[in-house]
């Protein structure tokens, strides 16, 4: 007969940890599968930590937690192949209590961290653990399979937090089969650098304050995607993020185009020097609220990425609707554990309490993007070349009069998109973005 906890989880990332960290303050008794060595080892994200819904699980985490640099400067630039354009915004403060919420992190020191505060509070956690199917009694799920010496495991509820392609989460009916179009292949590097250095050629003077930088058009060979740099104490955290579809169709190595990328004449001054540390890859869940699954079923909830519970936004949330999912999905579970009812009916408080967020209301409101980002790849060539060709035009001092710079600028815009389709693709973007 295999053991039995109240609940299982499965992926020890900041949803799963998130989730575990709740259920065992409340006295629940929750089992953590996590394939990787230690929690971390296996997890990848750019590197900003959304801390809003950290904030209210650990309140002094910012003295506690491995976190490297609050995020006071955010810079967005269009690159083309050799010159940049872009805006830049800073605020003093956000090098302050709460700093804006915004941290560097690197995911292998910040999980283990995290997961020790969930061990502290009584969750079990068994790493390097590969949890491969569901235990079935009178046709509900009633535990998991893992591979590991008696492996089975039994519980009341299954938490799935295993990340953008989780099987798991298909072996239970609530993914369809994973289409291309949907992921972001997420490539990055994290370079050493002295932290003289970083402070110098990003403007920060101390470690409270950061930069993150992100990158649009060229820097991905015009496809949808993005590249970056954060700044972490001693480290850059330097990487793309591109759609998987169009890198399966034009055959391009993403490591070749992370390569081109750092080579880029901008890029190049700032990484500088570096020395690389670890490389890494991983899947991004990038089509919103539109591909969100059934988020619960009889015995079972899925949250964090398996959920595609990423704000595919400028703001590039991640990390904050995993957590406050994590949370919710632990939430529900102790309301179901007091009713002794975990069918679907009881947990479908979790839709409700993820609605009662920011999570829900967040995903909605920028459901039209993907669709848009899709539909419209000149978002990510002419309009991203065009900018960068005008102001260059407009500020060359040259032997011209500034009337024949200012016709060469509109025969730029005029050869490049029609007035039609300019207008076109801009209420479309106030749609996605603003009026939704």
């Amino acid at each position: 007969m295999a053991d039995k906890v109240d609940v299982i989880v499965v992926g020890a990332g900041p949803a799963g940890t998130a989730c575990a960290l709740t259920l065992a303050k409340a006295g629940l008794e929750v089992a953590v599968f996590e394939r990787g060595e230690y929690p971390g080892a296996k997890n990848v994200m750019g590197g900003i930590l959304f801390t809003n819904s950290l904030m209210k699980l650990i309140p002094d985490f910012k003295e506690k937690a491995p976190v490297e640099r609050p995020v006071s400067k955010r810079k967005f630039l269009a690159l083309n192949s050799k010159d940049a354009l872009g805006v830049e915004f800073s605020y003093d403060d956000f090098t302050r209590p709460p700093y804006n919420n915004n941290f560097t992190v690197l995911r292998a020191k910040f999980d283990q961290w995290f997961a020790a505060q969930a061990e502290e509070a009584g969750a079990m956690f068994l790493n390097e653990t590969v949890v491969d199917d569901f235990i079935y009694e009178n046709g509900k799920i009633a535990g998991v399979k893992s591979r590991r010496e008696d492996g089975d495991l039994l519980a009341n509820c299954v938490i799935l937090a295993d990340g953008a392609n989780s099987l798991l989460a298909r072996k239970a009916g609530m993914r369809s089969d994973f289409h291309p179009s949907d992921y972001v292949l997420g490539v990055k590097m994290v370079l050493g650098l002295p932290k003289e250095k970083i402070e110098d050629r990003f403007n920060l003077n101390s470690d409270n304050e950061g930069a993150a930088y992100e990158y649009f058009g060229g820097v991905t060979n015009n496809l949808m995607g993005s590249g970056f740099i954060y700044t972490n104490k001693e480290s850059l955290s330097v990487g793309l993020g591109v759609s998987l579809e169009m890198l399966g169709k034009l055959k391009i190595k993403p490591y070749d185009l992370l390569d081109k990328f750092m080579d880029h004449p901008h890029i190049k001054k700032l990484v500088q020097g570096a020395e690389p540390l670890e490389y890494a890859a991983h899947l991004l869940p990038e089509g919103g609220y539109r591909k969100v699954p059934p988020l619960f079923n009889d015995h079972i909830l899925i949250c964090g990425d398996a959920a595609s519970l990423v704000n595919t936004s400028l703001y590039h949330e991640g990390s904050n609707l995993a957590m406050e999912s994590g949370v919710m999905a632990a939430k529900t579970v102790i309301q179901a554990k007091g009713r002794g009812d975990y069918s679907a009916k009881s947990l479908m408080k979790y839709g409700e309490l993820l609605n009662e967020t920011f999570v829900m209301p967040d995903m909605k409101k920028y459901r039209k993007l993907p669709a848009l980002m899709h539909s419209c790849p000149q978002f990510f060539k002419e309009y991203m070349d065009l900018p960068i060709d005008v102001i260059r035009e407009y500020f060359t001092v040259d032997e011209h009069p500034k009337s024949f710079h200012q016709k060469e600028i509109f025969k730029k815009v005029w050869n490049r998109v029609s007035l039609p389709q300019l207008f076109k693709d801009g209420f479309n973007a106030f749609r996605a973005f603003i009026w939704s």
